[in-house]
């Protein structure tokens, strides 16, 4: 797999791993932990295991073999998420493909936090809704959802919001009577990191 800027890496589809066990409590639960909550993140609250979450994190992060997950939308900009898995550097890039261009735009890194710009609500939720069948990448609205989850950052966070947020864990795997304070929990980090102003732009404005 090629992406420009990524010459080096030995990139490989992530997309195969979204369904195996211990893939969601990797990329979600250090956004869980922190703030205002009280209790330790874990693994079964996204329907995971300790030893599926250690078990998978080998893969995740392999120097050798870089997941890379495409989140392309039929009507306008998508993302490209990538585990940057290098020796002393590790981290998750955040890339934005624009159709009609040969390359992608990197808007943010995920180091312990995120730092770039980020996406509103309604931003995510596009994305989200409108998958590309035309390319290679994620179609199912609920992964889609929750991979591109790490760059809201906008401060109209609803009720909605909860509840959809909600129904994405269900549909990947979290226990149904849990869901919804894994979701309360998810949106406590986001809103408490915030800083988008709606006057500002986004990267998908080209603000």
């Amino acid at each position: 797999m090629l992406i420009q800027g990524y010459d080096d890496g030995p990139l490989v589809a992530g997309e195969p791993l979204l369904g195996r066990p211990g893939f969601w409590s990797n990329y979600l639960m250090a956004m869980c932990a922190g703030g205002t909550c009280a209790e330790r993140p874990l693994p079964e609250w996204f329907g995971d295991d300790g030893a599926d979450a250690d078990a998978l994190s080998e893969t995740l992060f392999d120097p050798e073999r870089w997941p890379v997950f495409r989140v392309p939308a039929a009507d306008g900009p998508g993302v490209v998420v990538i585990y940057r898995n290098l020796v002393g550097d590790y981290g998750i890039d955040y890339l934005l493909t624009h159709p009609g261009r040969s390359y992608a735009q990197q808007i943010a890194n995920w180091e312990g936090h995120l730092s770039g710009s980020g996406l509103t609500w309604q931003e995510v939720v596009r994305i989200a809704d409108t998958p590309s069948c035309a390319t290679e990448g994620v179609w199912d609205t609920a992964a889609r959802l929750l991979l591109v989850l790490p760059l809201f950052n906008d401060l109209d966070m609803t009720s909605a919001a909860l509840t959809r947020i909600s129904a994405a864990l269900t549909d990947a795997g979290a226990p149904l009577d849990t869901a919804t304070e894994t979701a309360q929990h998810l949106m406590a980090h986001l809103t408490r990191r915030t800083t988008h102003d709606p006057r500002w732009g986004s990267p998908l404005s080209n603000g």
